[in-house]
């Protein structure tokens, strides 16, 4: 199974007593399953020794998918901090951290999936953001009084007024 090592540096929110000098930590985290996309449909693919796990997933509507970027693991990818969110230079030059962009220091994804039907170690989903063989990282159910919000507030760039994303997921500025 191919290992995707994640270099994160921790600082107190995790761990108190370590400081941002001391070192950078890394983590190994390994895909649970892929995205496939074939003839009109999303499918989420779990490893067979996963399936245990999507025990009571049916019941639910909504799942959160997290998976890694794999088109855009490189150094140099890596390395941007700033993009003009969506690629549109129209936008305002925004940090990673403040938009949706594939380019970051960790190339997780996250996207909020309606299901469709689980059968075996196969999700049926409506759509994901992903491209056919991103390697997932983790599900987690939609939960809709933990998982929303009230008084959200967003960028003009990022307003229901904006357009919507019109970019695919290897592009350095959504």
């Amino acid at each position: 199974m191919k290992c995707i090592a994640i270099a994160v540096l921790i600082g107190c929110v995790l761990f108190s007593q370590m400081s941002f000098a001391e070192s950078e930590v890394k983590f190994t985290v390994y895909p649970i399953g892929h995205v496939e996309k074939r003839e009109g449909r999303a499918r989420i693919v779990i490893e067979k020794k996963y399936q245990p796990g999507l025990l009571g997933l049916e019941e639910w509507s909504h799942v959160q998918v997290l998976w890694w970027f794999d088109k855009n693991d490189t150094p140099e990818k890596r390395s941007i901090l700033q993009v003009h969110p969506r690629g549109d230079r129209n936008n305002p030059l925004t940090g990673v951290f403040a938009c949706r962009a594939p380019v970051r220091p960790n190339l997780i994804g996250l996207t909020l999936c309606r299901i469709l039907r689980v059968e075996g170690n196969v999700i049926e989903i409506e759509d994901i953001d992903a491209f056919d063989g991103t390697p997932v990282l983790d599900l987690k159910p939609f939960a809709p009084g933990a998982d929303t919000v009230s008084d959200v507030r967003v960028p003009r760039w990022a307003g229901p007024s904006s357009g919507g994303n019109n970019t695919t997921p290897s592009s350095p500025g959504n």
